[in-house]
């Protein structure tokens, strides 16, 4: 699969949607297929180092970019090389995986595609609830199990509710002009969209925005209720009910929820390749030369101190005390760690950036995994020509079970459980076996006549990404009110308006970008920090493939008043 194939839509006349954003609308898949490249520095200044602070997808793509313009990225890691595309392997099963971190991909998102591509991996429509590619879906709610294998298998309440969100949104955003905006890549009709909702929906939350439409709020509560237990495209959404609304709608607009897929052998794969590949276009590195080689085999230690030292020097010291200057630094890593875990100079950041940092809003997240012998939920009981197990959405304490499988004559995996916010905090402290007890109970009343245990081979696999110190969290979801705060994490590579002290270190990572819990924004803010930095070093975007900065008086989001 090449993401150009898998983004054609159905009908040849109608464009693709893309995760153009409507925040900063700037075509980054565009930028990076352009044969002109991305751009380039001053040869006096090939072969300098930059310090990268997180080798996770955005620190590991940055870096790569970066080490094709003929500079040094010098990567400190304080645990895998991934992050959050981190990939848990099965004992004594070779290629059997959960993917405990990011595991499913829009292809929406091309610009994460295009590495995808750059490293020759493969992919396959993920089992998401009533997508095409996935056999069947159980929706078990409030007691009552509905087996289905499309839409119209289910009763028409379902397709009530999700007419309902449909409505919803033209009525209170607009969405076929937005979306259809963003097809086009129509720049300016999205921008005068997307501006003219942000003043009026920033400081309204997801379930503020259901509540107060005609589409949900003149029916029954049941319907709000059962829209966040089985939501959209991706399942039930309650736990964002909190978020901010446009957190929901940048999803929506873009087809995050929608056609997604996941990487064969695991996501980790794409970051540790890209640590790994030699670039043909490198500039001033010999030939063969990747980012393995420029390290010497293995990134730095995690980085325990950032100070300000000199105009152009930025000192970081690793936990283990070795102490290295640089004149630019980025930070990829979850923006609470700088004040958390790190002693970090103030002087770095304007104080109005240090508070954006310190109150963004991080998601818990808890997943389990179980390997079984053979992906016994494929068989059909000859009594009722339904399949044994099926992806299952449920208000029971599992809430998303999902199946995969390479094959019927190979072990598969089962994620019995996929939870966010309040449902994850029921098993921070609960032990991996004990979690797999508990969600093979719940289970039990979906698939009475089901012995999945039997099935269960190895031991499980279990994330609770709220109790890891580098991570504290799944990612970054708004609250109402918390615009303002995302509008100045994702502008600070525009370093144009700093003081000299608060100059030369940048923030990326999906945390910063538009669209948080989606790699494309791990790979979109990396690509800004990579043209700040070229800028600083003297450098340029060809003419006549301008740069996220080249375009960004022209894009820029929307700034709302203090």
């Amino acid at each position: 699969m090449t993401v150009s194939s898998e983004t054609q839509p159905k009908d040849p006349d109608e464009k693709p949607v893309t995760m153009l954003v409507p925040d900063f609308p700037f075509g980054y898949d565009e930028y990076l297929k352009s044969p002109s490249g991305l751009g380039s520095i001053p040869a006096e200044h090939h072969g300098q180092e930059v310090a990268v602070i997180g080798a996770g997808m955005s620190g590991i793509v940055a870096s790569y970019e970066l080490m094709k313009m003929g500079l040094k990225p010098v990567i400190y890691e304080s645990a895998e090389i991934g992050g959050r595309m981190r990939t848990g392997k099965f004992e004594g099963a070779d290629g059997v995986v959960a993917d405990l971190g990011a595991m499913r991909f829009p292809v929406s998102g091309r610009s994460f595609y295009h590495y995808v591509d750059e490293v020759g991996l493969s992919t396959e429509a993920f089992p998401n609830p009533l997508a095409p590619d996935t056999p069947s879906t159980v929706i078990d709610l409030v007691g009552r199990t509905h087996y289905a294998e499309t839409l119209d298998d289910l009763p028409d309440f379902f397709s009530e509710v999700a007419r309902s969100w449909a409505d919803a949104l033209e009525e209170g955003a607009d969405f076929t002009k937005l979306q259809d905006a963003i097809r086009d890549r129509d720049t300016a009709t999205v921008k005068r969209i997307w501006n003219s909702l942000v003043p009026h929906l920033d400081e309204v939350s997801f379930y503020g925005f259901l509540a107060a439409s005609k589409a949900f709020g003149e029916k029954p509560y049941e319907y709000r209720e059962a829209f966040g237990q089985v939501g959209f495209g991706t399942g039930g959404w309650d736990t964002d009910f909190p978020n901010s609304i446009l957190e929901i709608l940048r999803v929506c607009s873009t087809e995050c929820d929608d056609h997604q897929r996941r990487i064969l052998g695991g996501a980790q794969q794409l970051p540790v390749r890209l640590w790994k590949k030699a670039p043909e276009d490198i500039v001033h590195w010999p030939a063969g030369t990747s980012l393995e080689t420029l390290m010497g085999g293995s990134p730095m230690p995690g980085a325990a101190k950032l100070e300000r030292i000199g105009p152009d020097e930025i000192a970081i010291t690793d936990k283990w005390g070795s102490r290295r200057t640089y004149p630019a630094v980025l930070v990829t890593c979850q923006p609470w760690l700088l004040s958390a875990r790190m002693e970090t100079d103030e002087r770095l950041f304007p104080q109005r950036t240090w508070m954006a940092m310190d109150r963004s809003h991080f998601m818990l997240s808890s997943k389990t995994f179980v390997m079984v012998d053979r992906p016994f939920w494929r068989d059909v009981d000859p009594k009722t020509g339904r399949r044994t197990m099926s992806m299952t959405l449920t208000d029971r304490m599992t809430r998303a079970t999902y199946l995969m499988d390479d094959g019927p004559d190979r072990p598969a995996v089962i994620c019995l459980s996929y939870t966010w916010m309040d449902d994850a905090l029921k098993f921070l402290t609960v032990p991996k076996d004990q979690r797999v007890r508990m969600m093979l109970q719940s289970l039990g009343h979906i698939y009475p006549d089901v012995d999945i245990a039997s099935h269960i081979v190895g031991e499980p696999i279990t994330v609770s990404w709220e109790s890891d110190p580098n991570f504290m969290g799944a990612f970054n979801g708004n609250l109402p009110g918390h615009y303002r705060y995302q509008e100045r994490l994702f502008s600070h590579f525009m370093q144009r308006d700093l003081n000299d002290d608060e100059r030369g270190i940048y923030l990326a990572g999906d945390g910063i970008s538009w669209t948080a819990a989606w790699a494309e924004g791990a790979v979109t803010t990396g690509l800004n920090a990579v043209w700040g930095i070229m800028k600083q070093f003297g450098g340029s975007a060809p003419a006549d493939n301008p740069g996220p900065g080249d375009k960004f008086d022209e894009l820029k989001p929307l700034r709302l008043p203090e």
